[in-house]
């Protein structure tokens, strides 16, 4: 049984999927662009800017279901460029305080809206 999770503290999707999937014991929150959940727009302002976006809209989420950052278990990291690697993870280190979950981190050809960063999380309940 699977129950689709959504909160408009967190951008609405921008196409056919949810915001995020609870099933059997866990949260699948798709992936998380720069985008402002207010004015739909995207956070410019460098790969600083962006990847604090992007976790505050990961926490919107997670906190619809009174999750935090300490109940992630498996991120998955898709940069634009793998030269912004030691800034995002410098900042993703910052919600992600102890006990760190399983990550992947990959460069690729482009992302949506041509952002320099996407996250997206797997938690537990």
């Amino acid at each position: 049984m699977k129950t689709v999770i959504a909160t408009d503290q967190a951008p609405q999707a921008i196409g056919p999927y949810s915001q995020a999937i609870k099933a059997n014991g866990f949260l699948f929150a798709s992936g998380q662009i720069p985008l402002d959940p207010v004015t739909g727009q995207l956070v410019y302002g460098g790969i600083g800017a962006q990847t604090h976006q992007v976790l505050k809209n990961i926490k919107a989420i997670l906190n619809k279901e009174g999750l935090t950052f300490a109940d992630v278990v498996k991120t998955s990291v898709f940069l634009h460029d793998m030269n912004d690697f030691a800034e995002v993870n410098k900042i993703y280190a910052e919600y992600f305080t102890s006990e760190p979950p399983a990550r992947a981190c990959v460069q690729v050809a482009r992302l949506p809206r041509d952002v320099g960063v996407e996250i997206e999380v797997i938690a537990a309940y």
